[in-house]
């Protein structure tokens, strides 16, 4: 493989990012097809973004429609497309949450979803859990675990401390009238697809309203049907105040949204919050075409059958345990994750990584098939 390619991003792009060396030219279903012509089965789905995969023509349709009708308009003029796009994700949300806003990309929403916690509560401390990961702007970084080796910031815009997670009695204790929120992910992503226990965010729900605090639930990876339901939290019954989405939510396309409940709506003055790209007409045909696919191709099922599937058939070679929900998952390796990755890429299966040196993460399309795991599988077993 002629690997130059490597070097053309280095002349003009700052180097923030460690990458493998291929050159992807295009995108088929839940293949990609590098410039030299070789097919990898995409288990990554450029990091939980793709959940219809590559080239699903309806969603191209879609959005070219949309372009061709009305390409952008800013906040200031109200639209039917962004109307109606905000009603549809309610309707797949849980129950309490009763408005949307829209912004750009999932450090974005929790960003604001931050402020507005503050503001609301007008408290100066907030909680994250322990190996949370929450985005890398001032706010979201802030309740990062582990962020302080690239914060970069000279201070936080508040107080934070983290429970750790999966201790329910902690998270009583540390839950009290001075915080302002609790954010955490139903399933942690960096973390390698950690699923925190029902009775985990159970106990942060119960003692954020013995305490009027606001619980914000991140689904900004396992939102829009990775973890078999709409939003992880729903696994779980719980309602949140406030709830983040992102990745999958465009279907590819840079957005991200915050739900929040009646009484933090009621609280929001004009002004309060912007954004000029949130929300613009071609997003919403974007997010629209998510919600409508995943329905009438009961793209949930799939979720949840191919779930059962790698559960069943690659718990081999190297892979002693699975942990996750959904096509959310990190495989638990005997071997280094990104030795096994390396090996696994030379089969042309791309798969990520994670904070933790001994999971590989799976956060393929939700329209995966049964084959494109057997292929994993049968991969797994030969190294």
């Amino acid at each position: 493989m002629n690997r130059d390619f490597l070097k053309k991003e280095e002349k003009s792009l700052i180097q923030a990012y460690s990458q493998l060396p291929i050159s992807v030219a295009e995108g088929y279903e839940c293949e990609l097809i590098t410039n030299d012509g070789e097919r990898i089965i995409d288990f990554y789905g450029g990091h939980a973004v793709v959940p219809l995969g590559y080239g699903h023509k309806g969603y191209i349709d879609a959005v070219q429609t949309q372009m061709k009708k009305l390409l952008f308009q800013s906040n200031l003029l109200p639209l039917d497309i962004r109307a109606n796009t905000a009603s549809q994700l309610l309707s797949i949300s849980p129950k309490n949450l009763k408005k949307v806003f829209f912004v750009n990309s999932g450090s974005e929403a929790n960003e604001n979803a931050l402020k507005i916690a503050c503001h609301y509560t007008k408290r100066k401390k907030i909680l994250s859990i322990s190996h949370a990961f929450h985005g890398r702007t001032a706010a979201a970084a802030a309740v990062t675990w582990g962020s302080e080796s690239w914060y970069g910031f000279p201070s936080k815009p508040f107080e934070v401390e983290f429970i750790p997670r999966n201790n329910s009695d902690l998270a009583r204790k540390m839950i009290n009238s001075d915080i302002a929120a609790v954010i955490v992910e139903p399933i942690q992503g960096v973390a390698g697809a950690f699923d925190l226990s029902e009775e985990f965010l159970k106990s942060i729900r119960d003692a954020c309203n013995d305490h009027s605090v606001l619980m914000i639930v991140d689904e900004v990876q396992s939102g829009m049907g990775r973890s078999g339901k709409y939003f992880a939290i729903q696994n779980f019954n719980i309602e949140p105040d406030i709830m983040t989405a992102a990745k999958s939510l465009g279907g590819g396309l840079p957005c991200s949204v915050i739900f929040i409940n009646s009484l933090l709506d009621e609280n929001i003055k004009k002004g309060e919050l912007g954004s000029t790209f949130g929300g613009n007409p071609v997003i919403c045909s974007a997010i629209e075409f998510v919600i409508q696919l995943i329905k009438e191709k009961n793209i949930l099922k799939n979720v949840i059958e191919r779930e059962k599937e790698i559960r069943e058939f690659c718990i081999t070679g190297p892979v002693n345990e699975i942990q996750g929900k959904g096509l959310l998952l990190g495989l638990h390796t005997e071997l280094p994750a990104q030795e096994i990755q390396k090996k696994l890429l030379k089969k042309n299966i791309l798969t990520g990584l994670s904070s933790d040196p001994n999971i590989l993460r799976l956060l393929p399309p939700l329209v995966l098939r049964s084959e494109h795991i057997e292929r994993l599988s049968e991969a797994l077993s030969a190294i």
